[in-house]
């Protein structure tokens, strides 16, 4: 279980997470005075300190509390990395809660683009980890109340995270995110909101392109312990390009039980989407008509559905007396299960398909994956915190391929499930134990310690041997040590650094296919990839200021880069060295009673450096005399899909005519984006201006009604929102849309 400090601000008095009657009461005050402490619902935390222990200092209690990185709760101020929390009022203001894309680009060091496809997944980085992934989300680690959304292959999804219902959003950078084991580049951790009062809430949303999303949702404590909580929404789109049509339904169920020493969550979710697959836009097809969709898509009928369900459950138990401050202080245990299905019509011609070697224009396949982790807390004395613990997560995936066409290969019908191509069980499982200790060694001094050991094992079984035998087996093994070191010089001013070694392996897809179009088998050559973090940073607060700032340098040795992306397969390579290194800053400023402000900058510097082949075309033959295709990428060029600079800004006023009124201006600025490792183009950087008004109406003691506009892209700006690095057919770019709008309804009703 989690806790979260809040306070009622003027602007906003119902954001504390208090009774009624002190939110009543929170409304009549001229400037906000309630504090309350609420606890939450967040998988692999630990409980809260009390109050005391939480806000020496008033100034201090209004400091964001994070689980992410550390042995328990912690105040951002008190932990040795970089953070950033998006809160619920920013998640809610900042769209229909549909995408991370939305609210997080209020965090520097992070970019969530959205493709504006939901036949894709979206495109999340942090400090250019992740930015080469083509599909689904790379080299980060992300969970939803505690269950992963990355895989134990180290890939992941976000399509299912419920946004709407969601406390917060933590997103750890830097060398930390080491301690989340393989792939870890960065940590995305969603919490939902904790169940204080017998509410029922029912939302609506519409916007261009036929936006439309109805949401419903209920909880309440329903005695001797427990509570419950569920939640529902629907959401279609017709797009603003042909053949982007697409729909999403998502429920969740939870429910609690509190005991005096334990906690037991159990938790439910569904998601099933449909959309259909635009596909990118060549350089001549965007400039031309960045609202046109390739002819490619209609012709294959290119689109994807996915079905999603999944089951967990957390196991709080409390030794001893609260407060204690020698020995085993609490454990504990977090299961979760699930299936992932996945259907996929790709756009590849007939004669590709039929070949001997290709799997296929129809990607079909059914995932069951798991996992089991267990923690003990230890608390040796006051200044030392311990946390010890296993973690075992294992995913079979039975993978199918297809011909999407019937008829022959020269009058073929498209869009349809035509005869096996690939038949495989792919298997991945991790096997993983830390331990880390955040040691107060003198009052103004702390030191975190940590380690993270363990091994992964990637399969696959190939049961459709036609057309030669994929099979193989690849283990890895890891130890990630990670070290930061805090100075709290003031009560406003505290300094950090770290360090850390990080590993990422190959997924099962990275594994799939050799680096060579005339080769067999598993990618045996490819080497999972490290690197060495270091960190700088510091944290001041001061009143209505909050700065955080930070410098890196991330080296990086056998980073794995795409070989060739084409004709359904992606292909990927270790290439070498490289290097990133940059500078994150985010600053909010309570300017006045009616006023606030924030900014966030980053930049990154991001290069090979080494040189190495890389395809340049189709078919891609590097052992081949003389290589086929194959063209020398120089070292110094920038590492494909990721930008040297990217800013936001907001200035928001709380209405004269109304405190419950917040209008606000919000500006977004990214620089280009490399397409390829051979830096062969670049989508152009830029920079956009967005609007947004909210206004609260408390209706009666128990109802209130929450009305949300936004006129999104204000200069009707066409720019490429996502890039699909390195596509063989350079359709790269995917367009961004144009001026759009949003209007939102939420009406809450306590009982």
């Amino acid at each position: 279980m989690s806790a979260v400090v809040h306070r009622c601000l003027p602007s906003d008095p119902t954001s504390c997470s208090c009774g009624p009657r002190l939110r009543r009461l929170a409304v009549a005050l001229t400037r906000g005075g309630c504090l309350g402490l609420v606890a939450g619902s967040a998988a692999l935390a630990w409980p809260a300190l009390s109050l005391a222990q939480q806000s020496p200092t008033a100034e201090n209690s209004l400091e964001p509390v994070v689980i992410s990185g550390s042995t328990r709760e912690r105040r951002v101020m008190e932990v040795p990395y970089a953070i950033g929390v998006v809160g619920e009022t920013a998640i809610r203001s900042a769209g229909p809660m549909i995408n991370l894309s939305e609210a997080m680009a209020q965090v520097p060091g992070v970019l969530v683009a959205n493709r504006n496809n939901y036949a894709q997944d979206l495109q999340i980085s942090s400090r250019g980890f992740g930015a080469r992934a083509g599909f689904g989300v790379r080299g980060l680690r992300m969970y939803s109340d505690g269950i992963p959304a990355t895989m134990p292959d180290g890939q992941g999804q976000v399509g299912h995270f419920d946004l709407a219902n969601a406390q917060r959003v933590e997103v750890l950078r830097g060398p930390f995110s080491a301690l989340y084991g393989n792939g870890s580049g960065g940590v995305i951790a969603l919490f939902t909101k904790p169940i204080t009062q017998r509410s029922f809430e029912v939302g609506a949303d519409a916007g261009s392109s036929g936006l439309r999303q109805l949401r419903v949702g209920v909880q309440a404590p329903i005695g001797e312990g427990f509570e419950i909580a569920a939640n529902a929404s629907g959401m279609s789109l017709d797009g603003f390009r042909p053949h982007s049509e697409a729909s999403r339904d998502l429920a969740n169920v939870r429910l609690g039980w509190r005991g005096e020493r334990d906690r037991v969550t159990l938790m439910a979710n569904r998601q099933v989407q449909k959309a259909d697959d635009p596909l990118g836009l060549e350089r001549a097809q965007f400039e031309q008509d960045p609202d046109s969709t390739t002819p490619q898509a209609t012709l294959y009928d290119t689109r994807k559905t996915i079905e999603q369900t999944q089951f967990g459950a957390q196991w709080t138990h409390r030794f001893g007396a609260a407060g204690q401050d020698w020995g085993l202080s609490q454990s504990q245990l977090a299961a979760y299960t699930g299936q992932r299905q996945v259907a996929q019509y790709l756009a590849i011609p007939a004669g590709t398909q039929n070949g001997a070697r290709h799997g296929g224009g129809l990607v079909d396949f059914s995932r069951d994956y798991a996992g089991l982790e267990g923690r003990l807390l230890w608390r040796l004395g006051e200044e030392l915190d311990l946390v010890t613990g296993l973690n075992v997560e294992q995913q079979r995936d039975d993978r199918q391929g297809y011909l999407s066409f019937t008829g022959t290969v020269a009058a073929p019908t498209y869009g349809v499930k035509g005869d096996p191509k690939r038949d495989e069980i792919n298997r991945a499982e991790t096997r993983e134990g830390f331990v880390q200790a955040d040691w107060r060694f003198t009052p103004g001094w702390q030191a975190t310690l940590g380690v993270r050991s363990g091994q992964v094992t990637l399969s696959s079984q190939d049961h459709y041997l036609s057309n030669g035998n994929d099979s193989g087996e690849r283990d890895f093994t890891y130890t990630n040590p990670v070290a930061g070191l805090r100075w709290t010089l003031s009560p406003q001013l505290t300094l950090h650094a770290a360090a850390a070694r990080g590993y990422e392996t190959p997924t099962l897809g990275e594994l799939a296919y050799p680096a060579s179009t005339a080769a067999v088998g598993f990618n045996t050559d490819l080497q999972a990839q490290t690197s060495r973090q270091f960190e700088l940073g510091a944290k001041w607060r001061d009143g209505g200021l909050a700065i955080d700032a930070a410098v890196f340098d991330i080296r990086t040795d056998d980073e794995i880069a795409i070989a060739f992306n084409a004709g359904g397969r992606a292909s990927y390579q270790n290439v070498g060295r490289t290097h990133r290194y940059g500078a994150e800053a985010s600053t909010s400023w309570r300017v006045s009673p009616t006023w606030r402000a924030l900014m966030t900058v980053t930049l990154l510097h991001a290069s090979y450096e080494d040189s190495f082949q890389t395809c340049s075309g189709i078919p891609c033959n590097p052992g081949a005399t003389p290589p086929q295709n194959v063209t020398a990428a120089p070292a110094g060029n920038r590492i494909a899909g990721t930008q040297a600079a990217g800013a936001y800004a907001e200035l928001a006023w709380t209405t004269a005519w109304s405190r419950d009124g917040e209008l606000a201006l919000e500006w977004r600025a990214q620089g280009r984006t490399a397409v390829n490792d051979l830096n062969a183009d670049f989508a152009p950087g830029w920079g956009i201006a967005n609007l947004r008004y909210k206004q609260r109406f408390e209706l009666d003691a128990e109802g209130a009604l929450e009305l949300l506009a936004r006129l999104d892209n204000l200069s009707d700006r066409r720019y490429v929102g996502s890039v699909i690095v390195g596509d063989a057919n350079k359709r790269y770019f995917e367009p961004a849309a144009g001026r759009n709008w949003l209007l939102s309804a939420r009406y809450l009703r306590r009982f």
